[in-house]
């Protein structure tokens, strides 16, 4: 079932998105080589005290942790732990918030220091990928509209797209229905409605696509070990298109 928002649970929706976007835009002086994705997680956690708001990931099915840390060839869903970020790692942290009754959830992919040209090509195109797609939220569109557009960046470049995970539609859940997959041909699925809320959320890979999990049950890796990037950004589908919430 698609789940369409009211004016005042958007206004709603919009506070926990900022939530996010805030920690997520600290990331880009925390993230150094030495941290760990410890201090990190730890850090969200504090924001979430000062917010008097929830770590929605934390406790999420059994995830321990109040952000995914994903350095490298981990896709999604990776533990914080205390082991030191290292220079010349890209790490994706992703993060979600709870805030009276409602969900905002977004993600970013840092360097680690100073990283490869491939490296950072990889994060940019991952970055035109997410934007690709958001830039086809229209209202009367189609959903999959989205995936092609985040399918063509990637291919195009050389790269491969996740295809076990998806983007969702988000809400009063975590994940709410729609599921939004990186790929598909355009013109299908469930049409773009206002007040629909999504999280969309490409994760591209260098190498191949296949991913493998790890013996945690969470922590998705490529299966070639080669990095991974991964953007989201939570947006609500307006009369005149995209509107990211979770952008300062």
């Amino acid at each position: 079932m698609i789940i369409i928002k009211t004016a005042s649970e958007i206004e709603r929706m919009r506070v926990p998105c900022r939530m996010v976007a805030e920690y997520l835009a600290e990331l880009g002086e925390l993230v150094r080589p030495g941290i760990t994705t410890w201090e990190l997680s730890e850090r969200a956690e504090q924001r979430c005290r000062e917010w008097k708001a929830i770590p929605a990931f934390k406790g999420y099915g059994g995830f321990p942790c109040a952000i995914c840390a994903s350095p490298d060839e981990v896709v999604v869903h990776g533990f914080a732990t205390q082991k030191p970020l290292e220079e010349g790692e890209i790490v994706s942290i992703d993060f979600g918030v709870l805030y009276d009754g409602f969900y905002g959830d977004a993600a970013v992919t840092l360097p680690v220091g100073q990283v490869s040209s491939a490296k950072r090509r990889l994060m940019a195109v991952t970055q035109e990928a997410l934007a690709a797609g958001i830039a086809r939220v229209l209202p009367g569109g189609r959903l999959t509209d989205v995936s092609a557009a985040v399918q063509q960046v990637a291919e195009a470049a050389g790269y491969s797209v996740v295809r076990e995970f998806v983007g969702h539609g988000i809400g009063r859940a975590l994940h709410e229905e729609p599921q939004i997959p990186n790929y598909g041909r355009p013109g299908q699925g469930p049409v773009l409605k206002e007040g629909m809320v999504l999280a969309i959320e490409p994760m591209i890979n260098m190498g191949k696509p296949q991913v493998e999990i790890l013996k945690d049950g969470w922590t998705a890796v490529t299966r070639d070990r080669k990095p991974s990037a991964h953007f989201e950004h939570t947006v609500l589908v307006t009369k005149d298109g995209a509107e990211i919430l979770t952008q300062l």
